[in-house]
């Protein structure tokens, strides 16, 4: 298996799935339908981000950017505002939907610094003092 380098976004994101999994029990969520849908929903993002980490394919960040945005306005359709179920969800949520979204610009848009020298037939050498 090869590591990517931006592979830590996605071990950042099993980390807030984790933590989204176990919050029920941290926090005592009252409600059985909140329990339920946010026990679901870290599940869900820990089990994509491992996936991605294992086999990366575009998709589950895709998956994960939607999950974030379920998270955010989850509390209004389900109906669980003005809660600390509400603000663990909203802020999940907006983490894991930047840090999808950051990995898929990454990917499509990092710059690549050392070709375009390379190609011109510049000579690049490393940074250091004079021999």
């Amino acid at each position: 298996m090869k590591f990517r380098r931006i592979s830590a976004l996605d071990c950042y994101t099993v980390a807030f799935g984790l933590f989204l999994f176990v919050s029920p029990w941290l926090f005592a969520y009252v409600s059985e339908k909140v329990r339920i849908e946010v026990w679901a929903s870290g599940a869900a993002i820990a089990a994509v981000s491992i996936a991605a980490i294992v086999a990366y394919s575009e998709w589950e960040e895709w998956i994960n950017l939607l999950l974030g945005a379920w998270l955010v306005i989850s509390p209004l359709v389900i109906g669980f505002m003005h809660t600390r179920a509400m603000h663990v969800s909203i802020l999940i949520g907006v983490m894991v939907a930047f840090f999808a979204a950051l990995e898929l610009w990454l990917i499509h848009y990092e710059p690549d610094y050392g070709s375009e020298r390379e190609a011109q037939g510049v000579n690049v050498q490393a940074a250091g003092p004079p021999r």
